[in-house]
């Protein structure tokens, strides 16, 4: 793994805007002078180097539903401070085998030493048009020899179709929420409901905001009175369970893409389960729940935080790292701190994308201080071949 500088295309902006990047200038602060996707700069990644990434994400991501089972199993919700009422939805979800579609893993990993997981975004993961299409796109342009760590478009028209097999009415619904102010959530989700069409699934879009509940079928509705039988959302469990609309979930006998048992991977208490479960893994770092423990550097991340906020990195040789934001009320877990690499002053996660149960491709954002957040640019990368 090394990081390597290029020439930007002439045309770059317009060219990301439209492969579906449209949300490119809105995804940072307005006060950044780098932008978002910077494709002056990439990684490069030998190809040996990536197959046992592949074979490190499937490992997490059974680890990671071995947790599922443990949390149904033994009953331990409080753990994840998920609501009793939602206890049994989670569990009838999981014995039924809802299908699930993807997820992304945040790792640190140097070129060296074994990846680290940082955290899972199980339910609702982005920077996923940049990773699936746009860098595809650059790689194509720029080093047309080289290969990507990169079949995210192709998994995902293929689970489509297993899913679709099974969708009632053959239609589903996709839906975001208006309180997106950058447009990448309405783009997102486009990019899904385009890659379920491709499939053969065939979609409508609507805004969680327009979802109505339609009291004597007991079905939740779109603004024509249509029943949602299958509804493939950018919207979090916690936020859905959590609202007064939330509760008429267990009366409706929609279809959930994401399914409730996924709540138990969003969660950063996972990140907790999975060191008791594999306690001294090397692919895991030492978390524990409300307390840091033994840890004398650690990282404090809000159980359902977002974007880097309300996190607090603490050092036994530095000053505390503190982000803003107003998570926290569920809990927190204390991660020990291990720094993100250095690259040239700036430090990358690796995104690493799983599609059902397989490894799918990579996405790296980087930045200059040490939490991921909306600072953070996308950066492009290759495999030379």
């Amino acid at each position: 793994m090394r990081r390597e500088f290029s020439d930007p295309r002439p045309d770059w902006a317009a060219r990301v805007e439209a492969q579906g990047l449209a949300y490119h200038r809105t995804a940072h602060p307005e006060n950044l002078t780098r932008p978002y996707w910077d494709e002056s700069v990439h990684y490069v990644f030998d190809m040996d180097e990536v197959l046992a990434l592949e074979e490190t994400v499937e490992e997490l991501h059974r680890m990671c539903l071995q947790a599922v089972e443990h949390v149904v199993t033994t009953g331990r919700y409080n753990v994840l401070g998920i609501p009793d009422w939602v206890a049994p939805l989670i569990e009838a979800s999981w014995r039924r085998r809802d299908p699930h579609l993807y997820g992304r893993f945040d790792l640190r990993y140097d070129g060296t030493g074994p990846a680290k997981l940082l955290e899972y975004n199980a339910d609702t993961p982005t920077s996923l048009v940049e990773s699936s299409i746009v860098q595809w796109y650059w790689l194509r342009d720029v080093y047309p020899g080289d290969d990507q760590w990169n079949s995210i478009h192709e998994r995902l028209v293929a689970r489509w179709k297993e899913i679709a097999a099974t969708v009632p009415g053959g239609r589903a619904h996709f839906a975001w929420t208006n309180e997106d102010e950058t447009g990448e959530e309405v783009m997102t989700v486009a990019y899904m409901q385009e890659t379920a069409e491709e499939a053969g699934l065939p979609g409508e879009a609507i805004a969680m905001e327009d979802i109505g509940w339609d009291p004597v079928r007991a079905r939740f509705v779109d603004l024509d009175e249509r029943e949602i039988t299958t509804l493939c959302k950018l919207y979090p469990w916690e936020w859905i369970v959590a609202e007064p609309f939330g509760r008429n979930v267990p009366q409706a006998p929609t279809r959930w893409i994401e399914p409730i048992w996924k709540m138990i991977l969003s969660n950063k208490a996972l990140l907790v389960l999975l060191w008791e479960l594999f306690p001294g893994h090397p692919n895991l770092l030492p978390t524990y729940l409300n307390t840091p423990g033994n840890l004398t550097s650690y990282v404090q991340k809000p159980l359902l935080g977002r974007e880097g906020a309300s996190m607090r990195i603490v050092t036994p040789d530095g000053p505390e790292v503190t982000t803003g934001g107003e998570y926290g009320r569920e809990g927190f877990v204390f991660q020990e701190f291990c720094p993100l690499p250095d690259f040239d002053g700036e430090h990358p996660v690796l995104g690493a994308w799983v599609v059902e149960d397989e490894s799918a491709g990579l996405g790296i954002r980087e930045t200059s201080g040490l939490i991921t957040d909306d600072t953070s640019s996308f950066v492009p990368h290759r495999i030379p071949l």
